[in-house]
C-alpha cells in the first residue's frame, strides 16, 4: 500500500511520489545522496511545521530520526523508542527503517554514507539546519574515502509545493509575578559570561535560551511556548531577529528600553557577516547550525562554550522554584479530578479508549488556572501500547480500554507558572503477579534515585546507575535515559544535565541546585505491557561536611502512585515509609484544590500501605 496523509491525500500524491520528486531533484543538483535531519535553523527538538521536510518526505512523525535518500534507497535512522511506530508508518512508503541500538551508534549513518558511496561523490544537507557537530561528523567520516559534503542546498524548497512559511503568531510578555528577574538583570548576567570568555559578541539560535532572556513566550512550535528568532548580543546593546509583525508595539518599546532592537528574521546571517574584524564571537556548537557558522568572517574570532543561558534557566530561582510547586498542587488536583472519573466510568462499564484518556486529562488541566497548553502530547498506552516508550494514540490505530491490565498515561501541561511531566500506570481489571513485579521493581528504582544524596556539581549521566540498580538487579533493563531537565514554562525537555548512561558524563552536566529533572525508569515487554513512573523533582541544598556540598532531591510532582499495582512483600520498609509519606504530602497538598468525587478518590489513593 502507498502511505498517504492529508496534504498528499489532497495533492493526489503519495510518499513514494515524493521521493521520486526528491530524487529528480538530487540528480539535476549532481547529488549521490540526500541527508534529511529531524531539525529547523534553531535545532529544536519539535521543529515548526516549514521544517518538517522528514516527516512530509517519509510519513514518519516521532520526534527523532534522519531520512536518507540516494537514487535507490532510502533509509530512516531512528532508535528503539520509535521502533514499532516507524514499522507501521514506514509500512509501503520505500522507506526502510535502519535500528539505532542505544550507545555509540550515533554516528552510524555516518558510517553507512562511507560505506556505499563511492569516491567522488556528493552528499547534500541544508545547512541551516544541520548542527556544527553533526556537520564536522559528515565531513571527518566521508572526505577520507573522497566524498564530497555539500550544505548550500535546500531542496525541500523546490519540491514541497506548499511548504509552510513561517510561524507568524505574535509573542507575549511572560509579566510579573511568574517571569522572575528580568531582562535588564539576565542580559547583565549573559554579558559577565561573555567577558570571563574573552568575548564581545554572543550569537543564539535556541528558542527556548531566547525565551528565557527576554522573558517573551510564544505559539511557534508545538506544546513549547517559544517562538522562532535568533539573537545578537553585544557587551552594549542587542539585536532579536524576529518574524515581522510578531512583537507588538509596546514589546518592541519595552525591549528597545532594555537594549535589545527587534530586526527582521532574515538579517540575522548579514548581522553575523558585518562583525568587526577582530572581534570574538561566543558561540555554542552543540545550539548552532553549521550554516550560521559560516556566516561568521574568518577575521572573527570563534570562542565555543554552553550558551550561559543554558546554565542560567536551568537554576531555578527560589520564587520560580515556589511557583513550580503551587502549579504541581493545580495538576495534581487536575489528575485527581480525572482519575476519579476515568474510575467510575471504569467501573460503569463505558466505553473507554486511549484517545478519551488524552480528551478527558487535557479537559481536566485546562479547567486548571494559568493553563496554556500541554507540554508535548499525551501518551496513553494500554497493554501492549505501554512498551512503546514514545507511543502515540490516534484515529486511525488505538486501543479500547477493557479486560486486564495496565495502563500507561505519560502526560504534561505548561503553565504560566511552570510546567510538568508525569508518567503513572493503573490497572485496569485484574492485574498479574509478573506485572505487580515489574510495577514494584519500577517503583524501587524511582524511589532510590529520588531518595539518593550526591556531591553538588556531580556529572548528572553518573546517577544513572542508582535508578538502575534495582532493575539490574532483577535482570531487566530500559532502553532511555532515567532523567532530563525541564523548563520553567519553557521546554519540557531542557538541558544541560540529563540522567543517562547513554550520555557523556561532560562538565557542562554537573547537577547544581535549582535545577529540575525528572526521574523516570521503565520497563517495557514488547506485545504485552510497559511500566514506567515518573516524578520531576529539584535540586535542594542538603549539607555541608568536610568533604564538600551535598544536594538532595525535593519531589515536585504530586500525584498518587497507584498501590494496587505493587508487590507489598518486594519494598522494604524504609521504602514503604518513603512511599506512605509521599502521599500523605500528596493528600496535604492537594486536598484543598478539590472536592466531591475527586477529593474522596485522593483519599483513598493516598491511604498508607
Amino acid at each position: 500500500m502507498n502511505i498517504r496523509h492529508p496534504e498528499s491525500a489532497a495533492l493526489g500524491e503519495s510518499i513514494p511520489e515524493r521521493l521520486a520528486r526528491l530524487r529528480g531533484a538530487m540528480a539535476r543538483a549532481g547529488l549521490a545522496a540526500c541527508l534529511v535531519p529531524t531539525a529547523d535553523p534553531h535545532l529544536s527538538e519539535y521543529p515548526p511545521e516549514r521544517w518538517q521536510g522528514r516527516q512530509w518526505l517519509s510519513g514518519f512523525d516521532g520526534s527523532a530520526g534522519l531520512l536518507i535518500v540516494t537514487a535507490d534507497f532510502a533509509g530512516l535512522w531512528t532508535d528503539s523508542r520509535y521502533w514499532e511506530q516507524a514499522e507501521t508508518q514506514l509500512a509501503g512508503s520505500g522507506v526502510q527503517l535502519m535500528k539505532l541500538m542505544a550507545g555509540g551508534q550515533s554516528q552510524a549513518h555516518v558510517d553507512w554514507l562511507a560505506q556505499t558511496l563511492p569516491a567522488g561523490a556528493a552528499v547534500g544537507v541544508d545547512g541551516a539546519v544541520l548542527g556544527v557537530a553533526a556537520a564536522r561528523a559528515l565531513a571527518d567520516g566521508l572526505a577520507p574515502r573522497g566524498i564530497a559534503l555539500r550544505t548550500d542546498v535546500d531542496l525541500l524548497d523546490e519540491i514541497w509545493p506548499a511548504r509552510p512559511a513561517l510561524p507568524d503568531v505574535a509573542v507575549f510578555e511572560h509579566a510579573v509575578p511568574h517571569a522572575g528577574d528580568t531582562r535588564a538583570e539576565k542580559l547583565a548576567q549573559v554579558r559577565r559570561a561573555m567577558q570571563e570568555k574573552g568575548a564581545q559578541w554572543h550569537f543564539v539560535s535556541t528558542l527556548d535560551d531566547l525565551a528565557w532572556l527576554t522573558n517573551l513566550r510564544g505559539a511557534d512550535v508545538t506544546y513549547n511556548p517559544v517562538f522562532v528568532a535568533h539573537a545578537l548580543i553585544g557587551l552594549d546593546g542587542a539585536s532579536l531577529f524576529i518574524g515581522d509583525g510578531k512583537v507588538p508595539q509596546e514589546t518592541v518599546d519595552a525591549l528597545a528600553r532594555d537594549g535589545i532592537r527587534v530586526e527582521p528574521y532574515r538579517n540575522a546571517a548579514a548581522a553575523l557577516a558585518a562583525l568587526p574584524a577582530g572581534s570574538t564571537l561566543l558561540v555554542d556548537p552543540r545550539r548552532i547550525t553549521y550554516g550560521s557558522l559560516q556566516a561568521v568572517p574568518a577575521s572573527v574570532k570563534v570562542v565555543e562554550a554552553v550558551n550561559p543561558s543554558t546554565f542560567a534557566k536551568s537554576r531555578k530561582t527560589a520564587s520560580e522554584a515556589e511557583h513550580v510547586r503551587a502549579t504541581m498542587e493545580q495538576d495534581g488536583a487536575a489528575l485527581a479530578e480525572f482519575f476519579a472519573w476515568f474510575e467510575s466510568a471504569l467501573a460503569k462499564g463505558e466505553k473507554l479508549t486511549e484517545l478519551t484518556v488524552d480528551e478527558r486529562l487535557t479537559a481536566a488541566r485546562a479547567r486548571r488556572p494559568g493553563f496554556v497548553s500541554l507540554s508535548f502530547s499525551t501518551i496513553a498506552g494500554f497493554n501492549a501500547n505501554g512498551a512503546m516508550p514514545h507511543y502515540r494514540a490516534t484515529e486511525a490505530s488505538h486501543a479500547t480500554i477493557e479486560g486486564n491490565g495496565l495502563l500507561l498515561i505519560d502526560s504534561g501541561g505548561q503553565y504560566v507558572s511552570g510546567t510538568t511531566d508525569i508518567t503513572r500506570v493503573v490497572p485496569v481489571g485484574a492485574v498479574s503477579d509478573e506485572q505487580k513485579r515489574d510495577f514494584t521493581i519500577v517503583l524501587k528504582a524511582m524511589m532510590a534515585l529520588s531518595r539518593a544524596h550526591f556531591p553538588r556539581g556531580i556529572r548528572s549521566p553518573m546517577l544513572d546507575a542508582i535508578a538502575r540498580a534495582p532493575i539490574w538487579e532483577a535482570g531487566l533493563d530500559y532502553g532511555h535515559g532515567t532523567g532530563h531537565g525541564v523548563g520553567y514554562f519553557l521546554n519540557v525537555h531542557e538541558g544541560p544535565q540529563v540522567i543517562s548512561h547513554y550520555a557523556p558524563a561532560e562538565p557542562f552536566t554537573a547537577m547544581e541546585e535549582g535545577m529540575i529533572t525528572s526521574v523516570e525508569p521503565g520497563v517495557y515487554r514488547p506485545g504485552k505491557w510497559g511500566v514506567r513512573i515518573e516524578n520531576l523533582v529539584l535540586n535542594r541544598a542538603a549539607r555541608e561536611t568536610e568533604f564538600g556540598s551535598f544536594l538532595a532531591f525535593e519531589t515536585l510532582t504530586l500525584c498518587p502512585i497507584d498501590t494496587r499495582c505493587i508487590e507489598v512483600s518486594l519494598l522494604r520498609e524504609d521504602e514503604r515509609a518513603w512511599l506512605n509519606a509521599y502521599h500523605e504530602t500528596v493528600r496535604t497538598r492537594v486536598s484543598p484544590h478539590v472536592t466531591g468525587d475527586a477529593k474522596a478518590w485522593l483519599e483513598t489513593r493516598t491511604q498508607p500501605i
